[in-house]
Formats: structure tokens, sequence, C-alpha cells
């Protein structure tokens, strides 16, 4: 990493992180300059034996599924990747979600969740049931946070686009849990990301700290009575952590800290900051806090969209019979979403499971419902290493099938072809064809 020492870290960021750590600052400053941490995050939601191609290192202790993986690895460009088989993801970066301990059936919230590591983390461990409402105020990452929603198959959330304020005016008390991932300094970032040593100065962590306060006052109305809010960001800094959760208790007279242990994390006084040198992963910090009282998360449920018409679901589900039954219209896309609350007036990317779009008289089938398919009996085709490279390039293939197919690779659901005269169309997405690597 030449070019990238700790001589090129900021001289106030270096000697702040030596008051913090004392005699630890040479083995801090050691592990900043060594490679970067990755992971990889196996989906359970998904069954394939493809991944066994990757070599991983150890298991990540904290996250079941996980694994570390070792530099130079291809697997977040191969073919399983945009099918959802995993997500790649930081291991310190899974903790957070790891101790917000989303449960089936619960409401959750992820309030600041682009690119959608922790949204998909969550989605998985709640298995489909339940609601998880993931939000992301800037667009251009909220598309990003929705594309990751789709190719993990969860089919459960809604993509939001709001201020967490809009939020909290609309759902007060209404989650089980929500999350945290607060904007910050982004000093956990320095080792992988070196470019944000020069963007980092003294103001601007000042001004991440206080608009994390203002983040953490709409985040603590949001959480319903006995339920939990877990506050994390990527740096090391204390008025972004530890002063912004004595903020909070002293704010927030309903919420107490709560302790939390994991495998290889014991967090007695309820937060934890991931240094380099102590744990194996790039820097997080992470609290927990429980809001006082008990009380089932009620979110209000309102007929926000129009509902599929007996005609469309009848239409839709002689074509696509193995397809759950759609029961909205979100534009012109049919949806799965038997139960969603009141989204009047908020941005929404995505709601529940898209099946299909209508276009004039036809129904196409949409991406998301191909990877959301487990087991399916709907007609499909297996394609082997060079026919998958030519369908995710764009290409027509061959096969003997006829109308709407569902191209498998891998044990993975891939997307969509329409089978005529010993020829299949693709309907594999514009914007996701290339040269993928094929495991």
């Amino acid at each position: 990493m030449d070019g990238n020492k700790m001589s090129n870290l900021p001289e106030a960021f270096v000697k702040r992180m030596q008051s913090q750590l004392g005699n630890e600052l040479p083995a801090f400053l050691h592990a900043m300059d060594e490679t970067p941490i990755r992971g990889i995050r196996i989906n359970p939601l998904k069954s394939t034996s493809a991944t066994a191609c990757f070599t991983c290192s150890d298991p990540v202790l904290w996250e079941k599924n996980s694994w570390y993986l070792p530099e130079g690895s291809e697997a977040g460009s191969s073919a399983i990747h945009i099918a959802g088989a995993f997500y790649i993801q930081e291991p310190a970066a899974m903790i957070p979600a790891v101790v917000l301990d989303a449960k089936p059936g619960e409401i959750i919230l992820d309030l600041c969740a682009a690119p959608g590591g922790k949204s998909t983390q969550i989605g998985c461990a709640m298995k489909g049931e339940g609601l998880l409402i993931a939000n992301e105020p800037v667009p251009k990452r909220a598309k990003t946070l929705s594309g990751n929603i789709e190719r993990m198959g969860i089919p459960n959330a809604i993509v939001t686009c709001a201020w967490p304020e809009q939020l909290a005016e609309r759902w007060p008390e209404a989650f089980d849990g929500v999350l945290v991932d607060a904007p910050c300094s982004g000093e956990g970032m320095f080792r992988r990301d070196p470019k944000t040593r020069d963007e980092w100065t003294h103001e601007k962590a000042a001004g991440c700290a206080e608009r994390q306060r203002i983040i953490l006052a709409s985040a603590a109305k949001l959480v319903c009575p006995g339920g939990r809010l877990v506050y994390s960001t990527c740096t090391y800094n204390p008025d972004e952590n530890e002063e912004n959760v004595n903020w909070f208790i002293k704010t927030q007279p309903e919420f107490s800290i709560e302790s939390f242990s994991l495998p290889g994390i014991d967090a007695h006084e309820g937060l934890f900051n991931c240094y380099p040198h102590r744990i194996k992963g790039e820097g997080q910090f992470i609290a927990l806090f429980r809001r006082k009282g008990e009380r089932k998360a009620v979110i209000p449920s309102v007929c926000s969209l129009p509902v599929a018409t007996k005609e469309i679901r009848k239409a839709f589900m002689s074509a696509f019979p193995m397809l759950p039954e759609p029961t909205h219209l979100f534009g012109n896309t049919l949806i799965h979403m038997p139960e969603f609350p009141d989204i009047q007036g908020i941005r929404i990317l995505r709601v529940g499971l898209h099946l299909g779009e209508i276009r004039g008289k036809n129904i196409f089938p949409d991406y998301a419902a191909a990877l959301c398919m487990r087991q399916p009996e709907i007609i499909s085709l297996d394609l082997g290493m060079a026919e998958i490279g030519k369908y995710l390039a764009g290409e027509e293939i061959p096969g003997n099938t006829e109308g709407w197919t569902l191209i498998r690779y891998q044990g993975l659901s891939v997307g969509w072809g329409k089978g005529s005269g010993g020829k299949i169309k693709n309907h594999f997405p514009k914007g996701l064809r290339g040269n993928w690597y094929l495991p």
C-alpha cells in the first residue's frame, strides 16, 4: 500500500487517536497500513453450491453464513453475485444488524440504509415475514439500495426516499426496531478508501455530529415502547460516537443503554468500538438502546395503492400460476404486498415483491419475481457456463421451451427469457448486461 502509509493520515487525527488509545497507538497505526478487510455474507434465502468456488478464509464470528475474503477475490464480479447468492460486506459493518436482532414478523426500519448491506442482512433475518422499511433520503443512493433489495430477493421490504423527520411524523412509535447507521466523518474507511483521508477535517467531523443528533431525535420518535434502537457509525470520533450516546441518554429519558454480547464481542456497557488492531475488521461503532414500556408495534395500515382488479389477477395467474397472486398496482407494476402502511406523500421506490409490468394488453414478468423464486415449478431452463455467459451479455440463446421461461444457473434463478421455435429471447435487464465472471 505504498503511498497510503500512516504518514498520510491527517496530523490532527493522529494526535486525537493518541489521546484515545495511548500506548495502543503504534499498533493502531500499523494496522492502518495493512490490507483492508473484506467479507462475504451468504444469502440464506437462496440455495446454491456455487459459492464453494470462491476461496474463503476464516468465518466471521458474529454473523453466521459469513466469511472473510482474501485479497483479489473475484466474487463481487461473478454471475452468482448478480443473482443474489451473497453480499460483499465488510465484516465489522455486519455487527449493527446482528445487534438489532430483527425477527420474522416484526416491523423494522433501517433509517439511513444505502447502499443496502445492513438492510439486506436484516431482510434475510426476517425470512420474508413482517415489514422492513429501508429508507435513504438521497435519491441516487436510494436507487442503489432498491437494486440490492431486489438482487437479494427480499420480498417484504418498502424502499423509501424521505428525510427522517418525515417518517417520524408519519409513523410515530411504529417500529419494533430502528437502525440508524448514520452518515459520519468516515474515519473507519481510511484504510479501505485512502482518499477519505484527504477529505477529513475536524470541522467536518463536528458537522457530522450535529447532523447525527438531528437524525437520532427523529429515530427516537419511531421506536415503539419496549422497542430497540441501534446507533452506528464508521468512525472513531468520540464526538460522533460516545458523546452522541451521552447526549441521547440525557435528552431521551424514555431510552436506556442496553448491554449486548456476540461471539468475539462483549459490550457490557451497551456500546462497542471496532479498532483494526483489536478486531478483524474496519472501523465501526455500535450502541444499543431500549425504550421503556412494552407495546406491540403497530404501523397504520391504509390502502395507499390501487388494488389489482379481479380481471388483472386472473390474467396474471393464468400466465404465471406459480408466482404469488398480485395484490396491488404500483404504477404499471403488479406487486404482492398483502398489508402495508400509509405511504401517501412519501417518495417510494419499491413496494413488496414486484411481479410483473402491464404494457398495453400484455403482462411481462418482473426481474424481481425471478430473483425471489426459491424452488420454482414454473417452466425453467438450467444453463451451463457457456450459455449463461451469453445470456448475461444479452444474447439470444437456444432452448426448446415455449413462452416465458425462468433462466437458472448453479441452482439460482437469474432472470427471464421467452421461448419460441427453438430460441429463447433474452429478457435480462439491459442495465445489468455484461461479461460476468463465471464460477
